[in-house]
């Protein structure tokens, strides 16, 4: 392993590592039938730990913590393909051991260590709510497809500076907001995957791996886009301009 390399993965094991024991952790702590109280609870335990680590690892090595996140930079461009293979090995990686080590410290699995699930008859008002297969795919692809959005937007293609952090870490903590009762709002195979090999319960689970990577590649391809777009709107520009007559 090169120089040049090995201290991005030890990044990325890192931060996925602390985005599974305290965002996890948090679920497993706070647990089911707390309301929106602990719902949001949860979503500030993730965003906060994203935006954290980002902001500490970011420069090392951008601070992805989610194969759905690589897979996205990786199709808009902005890395190469052995360097992204490397950076989801270490999330899975960093994803398993920190649901282990939760394990470990709860005493078990009995708290469900945090896996997601699809909601099963939730109280919504004066009716209730089954949250199937297709429609949970749609959710995750959905949440991820904002994530992957944002980064692009802001860390990669350099708009928010020194801020894309929190602007990461937020959309984070929206989304589960959103999508915690209904999915679980995992978003993130490596998030998923890891409390899934704790506790050996894997419901789902092709659900919670593809989704995000679909969510991931739609969004590369409209950043991609949308950029090539703001190109061509600006190298016209100056031929408008050179064609208008002086006055």
């Amino acid at each position: 392993m090169s120089n040049r390399i090995a201290p991005k993965l030890l990044a990325e094991f890192i931060g996925t590592f602390a985005l599974i024991f305290i965002g996890a952790g948090a679920g497993a702590v706070v647990g089911d039938g707390v309301g929106l109280p602990g719902l949001i609870a949860i979503a500030f335990a993730h965003g906060l730990t994203v935006m954290a680590f980002a902001f500490a690892y970011g420069s090392v090595s951008g601070g992805h913590f989610n194969p759905s996140v690589t897979v996205g930079v990786l199709a808009a461009g902005a890395m190469g393909t052995g360097e992204a293979i490397g950076y989801i090995v270490s999330q899975l990686v960093g994803g398993v051991a920190g649901a282990l080590f939760l394990s470990a410290v709860l005493g078990g699995t009995a708290t469900g260590l945090g896996t997601p699930a699809l909601a099963h008859n939730l109280a919504l008002g004066a009716t209730s709510l089954t949250i199937t297969p297709a429609a949970g795919f749609m959710i995750e692809a959905v949440l991820a497809f904002f994530l992957v959005t944002v980064v692009l937007s802001t860390a990669v293609a350099g708009r928010a500076g020194n801020l894309a952090p929190l602007a990461i870490g937020m959309t984070l903590t929206l989304n589960i907001i959103m999508g915690g009762a209904l999915t679980g709002a995992a978003f993130n195979p490596a998030r998923a995957l890891g409390p899934m090999v704790a506790t050996g319960n894997f419901n789902d689970a092709w659900l919670y791996l593809t989704a995000p990577i679909v969510g991931a590649i739609v969004a590369a391809l409209l950043h991609t886009g949308l950029t090539r777009l703001a190109q061509v709107g600006m190298a016209a520009e100056p031929s408008r301009a050179a064609q208008t007559p002086a006055e």
